[in-house]
């Protein structure tokens, strides 16, 4: 069978640190294509991950006329991802775009209903899911074992490790900070596990208490951030209610003065028992009058092998991507469960922006 083409739009951190390394690790994929506005980025991707008949672009409009190409990734900053996913929806490619889905809702049901009108597989950058210890807690979560899950913690929030690269402090590129950018992760493995998506209201908070710090007292671990150039907000946090009752309280934060971080972890509380991921997976419940708490050995492996073979959750969720291209099967990641985690992440943004209660 031939082998999947993909061209990569977007040639930096996110494109080497995670697409293009997974990707390489593919038996069926081909890395056919580079697109940088940058092309010194591009040359680089293709000298490490191409081959010589890999071709190199500085127009991504350009790489979409290509009909060699199969697939497309999108690794741009935020503001980019929907304009460019839609166009290469419509020129016949399926899509994995990098999370979030977009910078706001508006912009993420362009893409969805892109996926829709042209009938190509869309997804989203959504790893997390494939870790060892959150598949273990999915196949608990459906086996019923929690009961009736009514409260979630959902938490993304760091100590001192503020992204001081790229444009990660850049509003208008980014569309906002740590909500945006890493508590999507934990809100997503949040919603999936309950298989949950029919958010009724929430109340959000955003604070930039940190952000101005001057360099010698941020003691960020990815050494000092500009106080000039950070626009976005150092932490937020949200409570949301769900139309069925169940609530979720969301912490998230580059910067918080808290001495036991935790980020894309969560914990479910149900009414015959609970699970958490904040020290592996945990599950509490009750056995013959008593409090148990239950911590399975993931280190002898089974739930994250693929095809025998032990992998990252990056591989393994390129590896059941293509996959899904292959099959012509739907992707893990539905392209309507990123959209709801997008439209939650809005609506934080905008109860703390008017100071509000933001209805869905």
């Amino acid at each position: 069978m031939s082998k999947i083409r993909i061209g990569i739009i977007g040639c930096g951190g996110i494109a080497f640190g995670k697409h293009l390394s997974g990707l390489s690790k593919c038996k069926d994929a081909e890395l056919a294509a580079f697109c940088d506005i940058i092309t010194e980025r591009a040359e680089k991707a293709k000298k490490e991950y191409g081959s010589e008949n890999s071709l190199v672009y500085s127009d991504y409009k350009e790489l979409l006329k290509n009909p060699d190409i199969d697939v497309v990734h999108v690794c741009t900053p935020n503001r980019e991802h929907s304009f460019i996913t839609v166009d290469a929806l419509e020129a016949g490619k399926d899509v994995y775009c990098e999370k979030p889905m977009a910078i706001n809702y508006e912009e993420a049901l362009k893409m969805y209903e892109a996926s829709e009108r042209t009938g190509r597989l869309l997804t989203i950058g959504y790893q997390n899911r494939q870790t060892d210890e959150n598949l273990f807690a999915k196949e608990i979560c459906k086996s019923g074992r929690l009961g009736d899950i009514y409260y979630a913690k959902t938490l993304a929030v760091r100590r001192r490790a503020v992204p001081n690269w790229g444009v990660f402090l850049n509003d208008y590129e980014q569309g906002g900070g740590p909500l945006i950018d890493i508590a999507t992760h934990a809100l997503d493995l949040t919603l999936w596990m309950t298989e949950n998506y029919e958010p009724e209201m929430c109340v959000g908070r955003t604070f930039r208490k940190l952000a101005d710090s001057s360099p010698e007292n941020q003691g960020n671990c990815w050494g000092a951030w500009d106080p000039e150039k950070f626009k976005v907000e150092d932490s937020a946090f949200a409570f949301v209610t769900m139309k069925n009752g169940a609530v979720i309280n969301l912490e998230s934060s580059w910067a918080l003065n808290l001495a036991d971080p935790k980020e894309a972890t969560f914990a479910l509380c149900g009414t015959k028992g609970g699970i958490d991921t904040f020290d592996g997976v945990r599950i509490n419940f009750i056995d013959g009058g008593r409090q148990v708490i239950e911590k399975p050995d993931l280190n002898a492996g089974g739930a994250a092998y693929f095809d025998g073979v032990k992998t990252s959750a990056t591989e393994l969720d390129m590896h059941r991507w293509l996959k899904a291209v292959e099959t012509k099967t739907k992707p893990c990641v539905l392209p309507e469960q990123a959209l709801t985690v997008t439209k939650i992440l809005d609506g934080i943004y905008k109860s703390a922006e008017s100071g509000r209660p933001y209805y869905f």
